[in-house]
């Protein structure tokens, strides 16, 4: 039998579907490597310098990597790529940020050389306060997240044991039941990477990042990383539903009491022991050139953790704070650290490291998460469509394709199939979701929705008072919709994987019954936006989810041989 990996000299790695080892060999490399394509057939991975110093992070060695790639290799290994593997993985750790005797914050390397090629890079002088010796250099205290930042832009990912600021004192316990009756007791995998977060308080632990699926629980992480800390704490979430859903859940798993939990954001401006805030406040400004009016929050209170929510949607300006925090404990937390605008080296950098991930498929098979199926629906464009699509700009035939009524017949379809499911079709056009709407007689939810008037709709959905919820981009992040267990996506923003790893996550609770969830994608056929949907695709596939496709008509035709039409 052939193995499944072909090994290239350009380090990527080429992955045959078909072969019996093929989930095997995925869920190996995928702890060093990143998916870059993933047609019928072969599936691309590339070894990256990051996709390396996050491995060697998470404590895997040069020899364990190369051990996996000698396994499912089908040719030998390019002496090249050894070299990388090696070469990278050696380079974490070699740099160090620590607190010298004198309390100085200092830059040390026994790498020979080191620190001869860092003091001397242009880009590294202005951080530096004095070079001591051979191994040594003294850097400015204020700047200790910029010469990280800069180092590993040059290829020196640092690690820092510098420590952390212990921040206010605010002790508080966990909830053996929580406010309904039901018992409450952290899953193993949560309590894992609180602790390899942690790292029993040493100056190792304290910074980064936990990776974790939508509905595994990620604000319990965050809640038990809290207690283990006991410090006041800044949480940094997406939006101010947000806000309200991390305050129930302290709420109902803590005895903080109510008076200690603050809001900060565009309504209220509270600053507590606990205080939680919007990305939107916090790079909020009068105008362009102005400052940021709300930064102040970082100092407001000695903080002694500060929590990024959906940490793959930062905003660059928070990173330019975030660099002149590095003497607190950062926790971040997503579900995917794939960044749009490819800033994983400053999470690396300025947050810290991925520290914990744990396989989609893993929890699934625990069933922590829902087991879901994923099917993509191609429609067709009539011909007076496809003529305006034609002439169309590149940006303009994206919006066609996505709003095509073609598509109509196709939710029509599931929802008639999956009459007695909790349903979410979710889209990135308002016209075209205000036409489903009204078609189907649906509610609709998009950012202008009052907050009561969202809360309540989905209160109805959790209750099944309603089977359905059409909802904007304003369900991509952090919505608390338990029970649905079908979501038709009917548009989206362009390759977005990171949003296709959130929509799957909508529906991604474990359910009662057979906890299967179906997460539905339509697209029109032959048209950019399938080319775009197949990036869209990648980070689930490399999760393991595989992506049925079908073209509309012979869906239909499969669901009328099944109820015998």
């Amino acid at each position: 039998m052939s193995k499944p990996l072909i090994i290239q000299s350009d380090k990527t790695l080429l992955l045959e579907v078909d072969n019996p080892e093929f989930e095997e060999c995925r869920a190996h490399i995928s702890r060093f490597a990143e998916l870059e394509k993933s047609p019928e057939y072969l599936h691309t991975y590339r070894i990256s310098p990051l996709s390396l110093w996050n491995a060697a992070s998470s404590k895997m060695t040069a020899d364990e990597i190369i051990a996996s790639l000698e396994r499912f290799a089908r040719y030998s290994i390019p002496k090249n790529v050894l070299n990388e593997i090696r070469e990278q993985i050696s380079r974490y750790g070699k740099v160090k940020l620590i607190k010298d005797d004198t309390g100085e914050l200092a830059i040390i390397s026994n790498e020979k050389g080191f620190i001869q090629e860092i003091s001397s890079h242009r880009a590294i002088q202005p951080f530096i306060q004095e070079r001591l010796n051979i191994d040594k250099i003294l850097v400015k205290k204020e700047f200790r997240g910029h010469i990280k930042q800069a180092l590993i832009k040059i290829g020196f990912p640092v690690e820092d044991l510098a420590g952390y600021d212990e921040g206010n004192k605010y002790p508080f316990n966990l909830k053996p039941v929580t406010r309904d009756g039901r018992k409450f007791g952290m899953r193993d995998y949560q309590r894992a990477s609180i602790e390899v977060f942690h790292a029993g308080g040493r100056n190792e632990g304290g910074s980064g990042v936990i990776v974790l699926p939508c509905g595994a629980g990620k604000t319990i992480v965050g809640i038990g990383v809290m207690q283990l800390i006991g410090a006041e704490t800044l949480i940094l979430v997406t939006n101010t539903l947000s806000i309200r859903q991390w305050k129930n859940e302290i709420l109902d798993k803590t005895d903080i009491p109510e008076s200690d939990i603050g809001e900060y954001s565009g309504e209220t401006k509270e600053i507590k022991p606990i205080t939680i805030a919007t990305y939107n406040i916090l790079t909020h400004r009068k105008n362009k050139g102005s400052d940021f009016t709300h930064f102040h929050i970082f100092s407001a209170n000695n903080w002694g953790l500060i929590i990024y929510d959906e940490v793959h949607l930062l905003p660059a300006p928070v990173f330019r704070m975030t660099s002149e925090l590095q003497a607190k404990r950062r926790l971040g937390l997503t579900a995917t650290l794939v960044r749009e605008d490819g800033l994983e080296e400053d999470v690396f950098s300025l947050i810290g490291p991925k520290k914990y991930d744990v396989p989609w498929k893993e929890l699934e098979s625990k069933a922590w998460i829902a087991e879901a199926k994923c099917i993509e629906i191609r429609v067709n464009m009539d011909e007076e469509l496809r003529l305006r699509y034609s002439i169309s700009d590149d940006r303009e035939k994206f919006r066609i394709a996505s709003e095509n009524p073609e598509k109509l017949k196709a939710i029509e379809l599931i929802l008639k199939k999956h009459a007695n499911s909790n349903i979410l079709i979710i889209g990135q056009y308002i016209n075209q979701l205000e036409e489903i709407s009204q078609k189907f007689k649906i509610p609709l939810i998009t950012g202008k929705t009052p907050l009561n008037e969202r809360q309540d709709l989905y209160h109805a959905f959790r209750r099944g008072e309603l089977k359905s919820l059409v909802v904007s981009k304003v369900a991509n992040f952090s919505i608390d919709l338990p029970d649905a267990n079908i979501a038709i996506q009917v548009s989206g923003t362009f390759g977005s994987r990171q949003e296709e790893a959130q929509r799957l996550g909508r529906i991604l609770r474990p359910k009662q019954g057979d906890n299967r969830a179906i997460f539905y994608s339509l697209v029109s056929r032959d048209t950019s936006e399938e080319r775009f949907g197949q990036n869209r695709q990648l980070f689930l596939t490399e999760q393991g989810y595989e992506y049925e496709i079908y073209i509309l008509d012979q869906f239909i035709e499969m669901e009328n041989e099944k109820v015998g039409v």
